[in-house]
């Protein structure tokens, strides 16, 4: 007969349980923090000196940053190009990391027996942020290419709301978009996406994987109303917490699926009072 000293070792879970029952009571608060701690950086940024230069170019003609860009011989192109990919990826963290959560939960249980399931996790985070990053740049690059284009003509200086007018259009008529349902589909279907990514070899390089190609079905999702910030200003918390409500509601509700089309239909109709208030300016 066993001692009651035996039978509390025989009942209490085995280590590497309590060690798994620890990584998921952490997770979640863990991601909330990562969240949170992005938002307070982005606010922080954009109430201080720096903050009306958070998506443009002009970061090398003022204070600090016009020294160092001084001082660098390709100071004036590494630094904005720099400053500008932090700030991305700052909003980024802000703004979307909210919206995988199902993902990076399903991903987690799958990857729970693996000791470096934390490693392979932060290669999906790594591999989400990869793709939106890389649409930032070429948005930016398309952003500075209209800037120029509005500096070299004088009528669009005048007429900036024809610019702004058209991205609200694109953003509202992309809502009605045969790709956008595809992608949201895709999004709202996170263990689809990890059962088509992950098969259990070569982990690493599947997880990288599995992140990319989320972030892919993300952007095509989500590119038209991200281009928005381009209108609205990125160094706009208001906005970027409005615009990652939207998304989030759109990936994530049981019925964010059917938002798309109110969503552009309010789109459409501020592009069509912007174009009126604009044209009656004549």
């Amino acid at each position: 007969m066993r001692s009651g000293a035996e039978r509390r070792r025989a009942a209490a879970p085995p280590a590497d349980a309590m060690r798994t029952t620890r990584h998921d009571a952490y997770f979640l608060p863990l991601m909330g923090l990562l969240t949170a701690a992005a938002w307070l950086t982005l606010w922080i940024w954009s109430v201080g000196p720096y903050g009306r230069y958070l998506d443009h170019g002009d970061w090398t003609r003022i204070g600090v940053a016009a020294s160092i860009c001084a001082a660098l011989g390709a100071g004036a192109t590494l630094l904005p190009a720099l400053l500008y990919v932090v700030g991305w990826v700052l909003m980024l963290a802000a703004m979307m990391l909210p919206t995988t959560l199902p993902l990076l939960e399903i991903y987690r249980r799958l990857a729970r027996p693996r000791p470096d399931r934390g490693g392979l996790l932060a290669l999906v985070v790594a591999g989400y942020l990869a793709a939106w990053t890389v649409f930032g740049l070429g948005a930016h690059g398309l952003d500075w290419l209209l800037h120029a284009l509005i500096d070299g003509n004088p009528w669009l200086t005048f007429n900036g709301w024809i610019i702004g007018a058209a991205v609200l259009a694109l953003a509202g008529g992309f809502q009605f978009s045969a790709l956008k349902h595809r992608c949201l589909d895709k999004c709202r279907s996170p263990l689809a996406v990890v059962l088509e990514h992950w098969q259990g070899r070569a982990h690493r390089r599947q997880a990288l994987r599995l992140g990319l190609a989320h972030g892919l079905y993300c952007v095509g999702c989500c590119w038209a109303l991200m281009l928005l910030m381009f209108v609205v200003g990125a160094g706009s918390v208001g906005w970027m917490m409005a615009l990652g409500a939207v998304m989030a509601a759109e990936k994530n509700l049981p019925w964010g699926g059917r938002l798309s089309a109110p969503i552009g239909a309010v789109l459409l109709g501020s592009a069509a009072l912007i174009a009126a208030r604009g044209l009656t300016a004549f």
